[in-house]
């Protein structure tokens, strides 16, 4: 199906505009904005990815929707309060909430990782496009969420790994209709340089609130 625009272009104006609008003294990790709304549209872009490897990333998207709902829902309470991140991890924090199996502090944890997983994965087809998908998926996999996941997790992925299309297909469907093999590469690579200092301040925070470590049971 051809298209005006991509997943990925989409993705590159979302962070290019949240860094054009992010304040430049912003280093301070207990200070840090992240944009909940703009994040969880970054997340919807990356369940659009997820989307055209097919089936077999069918219980991470699940998982994906579910924390940006929890997230989404949380932030309709209060938009103008919860329009940053960092105020509900730090309202659960408060409660002693942020480590329960359904906190939003657990929801932005698991998206944070879902988005490592993504920059992994485009860093390596981006790299070499040739490569089979397996092998990219599966070495994406065992960098981001493979540490952090329980051994059913882990058995699950394994056997999705089997239903992967190839790589060439897979680049075919993420291309918009006036792009080629060498453009999508290029904006690939873009967006990885935009994801990977914003995944960095992201991590900060989640150091900061003693949730990095954490693993899925």
């Amino acid at each position: 199906m051809e298209k005006s625009s991509s997943e990925i272009r989409s993705a590159i104006e979302e962070l290019s505009m949240f860094i054009k609008l992010k304040p430049k003294d912003n280093l301070d990790a207990s200070r840090i904005h992240i944009p909940t709304k703009p994040f969880l549209h970054l997340c919807n872009l990356v369940l659009q990815v997820l989307d055209k490897i097919g089936p077999t990333m069918l219980v991470l998207r699940q998982d994906i929707h579910q924390n940006i709902q929890r997230l989404e829902k949380f932030c309709e309470l209060d938009p103008s309060k919860y329009a940053n991140v960092v105020e509900i991890l730090k309202k659960e924090a408060s409660e002693g909430n942020a480590r329960k199996k359904t906190s939003c502090s657990k929801a932005f944890l698991w998206l944070t990782r879902s988005l490592d997983f993504m920059v992994a994965l485009l860093q390596r087809l981006a790299k070499d496009p040739g490569q089979k998908m397996e092998q990219a998926v599966e070495e994406s996999y065992n960098i981001a969420l493979k540490p952090w996941h329980g051994w059913i997790s882990s058995a699950a992925f394994k056997v999705a790994l089997k239903l992967l299309p190839d790589s060439v297909t897979f680049m075919n469907i993420l291309m918009a209709k006036d792009e080629t093999y060498d453009n999508l590469k290029e904006e690939m690579q873009t967006l990885t340089s935009l994801l990977v200092p914003f995944l960095e301040e992201i991590h900060s925070i989640l150091r900061l609130q003693g949730l990095d470590m954490l693993k899925s049971k």
